[in-house]
């Protein structure tokens, strides 16, 4: 079973990529971000007739995030539990089902960027992230398998990023934030495509400025974090980079894991 990320930065400008995407690279299910949509303008009949089942939590002009899956999707929740006040459309779960009936409890997230820092937004960031610990705690106290994937806007090391010097200043690569990323892992969850490719040189994100795609600029900010019981299943992991040299592309691309569900 393929299980795919991908900040899209954009549905509708990007649509025409992404159904061929799917047509071509054929996850099983896959959360999209950065959609920039209402639920109501959601073009959802294009991702339908390429075969896909969709369920969103959109806002207008801002964030919003997907789950597409070939077969249903099932018991949907929107928003990260922990704060009833917040209105922006950054998490989204369901469950997906394998060929063979199997069940995984899929999360889509679209983690704050939090820049300027220090400043309010890197506040939201830090506690949206403790947030997500919360979440993900209960979820592995559920021993099912489980992925938390998304565009986590964090760069976990010095190896993911092309150059970190660059980054040192961010909120994507301060101290607190690789902190509370840890926090994370240490819990137990594991980083799909770290478990798969241990190597340098491995990222998820070029900008669109400063030519960083041709000089290969980039870092890893889109994230598969699995459960033990998903972990003990995980094949394979893949980052479809040359979706970014593709025309009027996102400035992500698409991560995969591979599970034997």
């Amino acid at each position: 079973m393929r299980i795919a990320t991908w900040n899209i930065n954009g549905i509708k400008a990007r649509l025409d990529l992404l159904v061929d995407w799917l047509k071509t690279s054929a996850p099983d299910a896959c959360v999209l971000q950065e959609l920039k949509s209402e639920d109501a303008k959601f073009p959802r009949e294009a991702i339908e007739d390429a075969g896909y089942a969709v369920e969103t939590h959109g806002q207008k002009s801002f964030n919003g995030v997907a789950i597409l899956a070939r077969g249903r999707i099932d018991d949907v929740v929107r928003g990260l539990p922990g704060d009833d006040g917040d209105e922006q459309a950054r998490w989204i779960e369901g469950t997906v089902y394998g060929e063979g009936g199997g069940a995984l409890r899929l999360c889509g997230l679209y983690l704050p960027n939090g820049n300027p820092v220090p400043g309010p937004k890197y506040d939201y960031k830090l506690a949206w992230m403790a947030r997500l610990e919360v979440r993900a705690r209960d979820l592995l106290a559920e021993e099912t398998p489980a992925v938390l994937a998304g565009d986590y806007n964090a760069i976990p090391e010095a190896r993911d990023a092309a150059n970190p010097q660059n980054w040192v200043d961010d909120a994507l690569y301060l101290p607190q934030t690789r902190d509370a990323w840890r926090r994370l892992t240490n819990l137990g969850l594991h980083d799909a495509v770290r478990e798969a490719d241990q190597g340098d040189g491995v990222y998820t994100f070029w900008d669109y400025q400063r030519g960083a795609w041709d000089r290969n600029d980039g870092i890893r900010i889109d994230h598969l974090l699995l459960t033990p019981e998903a972990a003990d299943l995980l094949t394979g992991a893949h980052v479809e980079s040359a979706l970014r040299g593709r025309e009027k592309p996102s400035d992500h691309v698409p991560v995969w894991a591979e599970l034997a569900l």
